[in-house]
């Protein structure tokens, strides 16, 4: 059994996972941490995570950036592992949980999604082929009008998956208006759109001379990031102290 701590249980992420858990037999949540306790669990809910004294195997997190700094210092100390699924961290608490992977097992993954982390891979492969012909690069992301961050973590992990494969040559792009003069081949341009109810779309664009390729997908629930987080979480139950991501845990599925 996979004792869980679910960080953020009383959004809307942590009430899915909730009930998620809820329906599985090899996994239970043994407290929940939430700033709101507008909502009763069948679990005990702490306001502070430092607060919380529930023995655990892992925590799961879909909180918000300004709680993840005392969530890795409270892991650490703890010795609980992590699955880390905020996103809009800052480059000083991306640092930060560098330093708590070194003390315990830390699993951030821009997206928690099957479907998105075999994007990634194709895409490597797809990029060896198209940028030497080139073809040139274009995301599109779209989320809900509730979202903060732009552009996505996940449009973020799918041009990095491509400018890994060329020793991270590409600068990013994000918006043009401000000049007026024409791409160059080593750039990524990277747009986002926010509105309505959107969970997550990602188009990402291989434009060609007279043909053009588009990689997409598509979720239609937050359920998949949910379940994702999940499958993670029993993952990293007794792993060592070190970063992981999906990969590791598609690999060993």
């Amino acid at each position: 059994m996979t004792k869980v701590i679910m960080h953020g249980c009383n959004g809307k992420m942590g009430q899915m996972i909730t009930n998620i858990i809820a329906a599985e037999e090899d996994i239970e949540i043994v407290a929940g941490i939430d700033a709101s306790d507008h909502i009763k669990n069948t679990y005990p809910v702490f306001t502070n995570i430092a607060q919380c004294d529930a023995a655990a195997d892992v925590v799961i997190d879909f909180c918000s950036a300004a709680a993840v700094d005392a969530l890795l210092d409270y892991c650490a100390e703890k010795q609980i592992p992590c699955v880390l699924c905020t996103t809009g961290l800052s480059e000083a608490q991306l640092a930060h949980v560098d330093e708590a992977a070194k003390k315990v097992a830390v699993l951030k993954s821009a997206n928690m999604s099957l479907g998105v982390n075999m994007l990634l891979k194709l895409l490597k492969n797809a990029a060896q082929v198209l940028v030497p012909a080139g073809f040139d690069i274009e995301i599109v992301e779209k989320h809900h009008n509730l979202k903060v961050d732009a552009p996505s973590g996940t449009a973020l992990a799918l041009a990095d998956s491509i400018n890994e494969e060329f020793d991270n040559q590409f600068e990013y792009v994000y918006d043009r208006s401000g000049k007026r003069e024409r791409r160059t081949d080593k750039e990524i341009g990277i747009s986002a759109v926010r509105g309505g109810t959107i969970v997550g779309d990602h188009d990402i664009i291989f434009a060609g001379e007279d043909e053009v390729i588009t990689f997409s997908h598509r979720a239609y629930s937050k359920a998949l990031f949910g379940k994702g987080a999940v499958q993670a979480a029993k993952f990293l139950k007794g792993k060592p102290a070190g970063k992981y991501d999906m990969k590791d845990v598609i690999g060993e599925v």
